[in-house]
């Protein structure tokens, strides 16, 4: 059994939060509109995700973390979403995120774009998650439905997770366009947050699109690094880096502070309808950037498997 650690964050009203993020975003974007709106049925284009929102019971899990991948990774640390949601006390969550797959299952390391409704007493997991893999083919970016090869719901050695009863309901929707400061859109609303409220800890998840633009992605190469990576460059120069186009759906989890857990602060992976994704780093046509998303503050913090020794190499 994983330990597990859990944390009441503070959790604003949501008009209060749209107020927040509306004033702080005008001074990374151009144009940005912050309102509390009923969440779109999540189940069509261009989502199409298993559970029609993001609301009801809203918590984040962080599993794992980034020392179990370097300075040399632990095959051994797989984890699986069903027991996720019963760890985060919420049997049959809709989880999304952003992790890594189990390479045991798989067969090589990749990126892991978790979308999954959990299973229930009454209903069998529905998993609509991608991976984003490197091509052997072409060295290109390789996505595909994890469902379209696998039947499990595994991960394996890290993920940031955001997990709700997948309801309809009232979120925030974010519109942001024409980037002007240094920060990608993730990076915006978290330091909003941990500028406005301070020690008190918020934390959000959900989706948003990159609706127009391009944006650097990277997926990690299929072979574990053989040499202990030590350092942001080392992780940097293993990586591999893309330039991917709009649409991007990218499935995002932040935290204004970390409270003591050594969380990840912000972690966002995407998918695409035209065989695009991996982890979001920036978009890379800041004039012509449109970003739309919709999130929900989380009540609680569910820390899982913490490792015992940590460093802050790779958070990016």
């Amino acid at each position: 059994m994983a330990k597990v650690e859990k944390f009441a964050f503070h959790v604003p009203s949501l008009e209060e939060l749209a107020g927040v993020l509306q004033k702080g975003l005008k001074e990374n974007f151009a144009d940005a509109q912050v309102s509390v709106v009923d969440c779109p049925d999540l189940t069509q284009e261009p989502f199409k995700f298993p559970a029609k929102g993001i609301c009801g019971k809203p918590r984040i899990a962080d599993v794992g973390g980034v020392p179990y991948l370097i300075p040399v990774v632990k095959k051994e640390k797989v984890y699986d979403l069903n027991t996720v949601a019963k760890d985060i006390e919420l049997s049959g969550a809709f989880i999304l995120g952003a992790g890594a797959v189990s390479s045991k299952i798989v067969g090589v390391n990749a990126e892991l774009i978790p979308i999954v409704q959990t299973k229930s007493e009454k209903k069998p997991a529905v998993n609509g998650s991608y991976i984003a893999q490197i091509n052997p083919a072409d060295k290109g970016c390789l996505l595909e439905k994890y469902s379209s090869k696998y039947t499990d719901c595994e991960f394996g050695l890290l993920a940031n997770l955001y997990a709700s009863e997948g309801q309809p309901g009232k979120v925030i929707e974010v519109k942001a366009n024409g980037r002007t400061g240094e920060l990608n859109f993730v990076s915006c609303l978290r330091q909003i947050l941990e500028k406005h409220y301070g020690e008190k800890p918020v934390g959000m998840g959900g989706t948003f699109i990159i609706q127009k633009g391009k944006a650097k992605i990277h997926i990690m190469p299929p072979e574990f690094s053989a040499c202990p990576l030590n350092t942001d460059e080392d992780v940097n120069n293993w990586l591999k880096f893309f330039e991917m186009k709009a649409p991007l759906i990218c499935q995002t989890v932040l935290v204004s502070r970390d409270p003591g857990f050594d969380l990840r602060v912000e972690h966002t992976h995407c998918f695409s309808h035209h065989g695009e994704g991996g982890h979001y780093h920036q978009d890379t046509s800041p004039d012509s950037v449109q970003y739309l998303g919709y999130f929900l503050p989380a009540e609680l913090l569910f820390r899982i498997d913490r490792p015992p020794e940590t460093h802050l190499v790779g958070r990016d």
